[in-house]
């Protein structure tokens, strides 16, 4: 699978061939506006998923490293799901973080029940270290990518 990742440029007047795409144009000024109040650092930015030139998800770093750890976060396009795409993008964030920083640890968190987020961080090498609370969503379950 030969998935490309397409960065969500800074502004949104620059991200008009996102715009032109109806399930990329739902969450472009969210995640414009996410990057902008963390300050945009490439990297560690937004980004929408294709495969043979088909947007298929979205994909993001929470943010730039803090304390040598950064949190991923994807999503694959409805008409899409159940193909493995969801565990390309994953992967594909993971050696993105590590080609940029060897160093640091990228975690990942879920909702606390098993779902299909769950299996593909198993599949691409995450380690459930239990329950952390997140600021915007509360207890949740928070995964280590295991480098060994």
């Amino acid at each position: 699978m030969d998935l490309f990742l397409h960065a969500i440029k800074e502004r949104l007047s620059d991200n008009a061939e996102f715009a032109r795409i109806p399930v990329c144009a739902e969450h472009l000024a969210i995640s414009v506006a996410y990057h902008a109040s963390l300050g945009y650092s490439p990297p560690w930015i937004g980004y929408y998923a294709s495969l043979d030139n088909i947007m298929v998800g979205a994909a993001a770093f929470k943010g730039r490293p803090i304390n040598g750890r950064v949190e991923i976060a994807y999503g694959t396009f409805e008409n899409q799901r159940q193909k493995g795409i969801g565990t390309a993008i994953c992967r594909t964030l993971v050696q993105l973080a590590l080609r940029t920083d060897p160093s640091v640890v990228v975690t990942a968190r879920t909702l606390m029940e098993e779902n299909a987020s769950c299996k593909i961080l198993r599949k691409n090498g995450f380690v459930n270290k239990g329950i952390v609370t997140d600021a915007d969503d509360g207890d949740v379950w928070e995964w280590v990518y295991d480098k060994g």
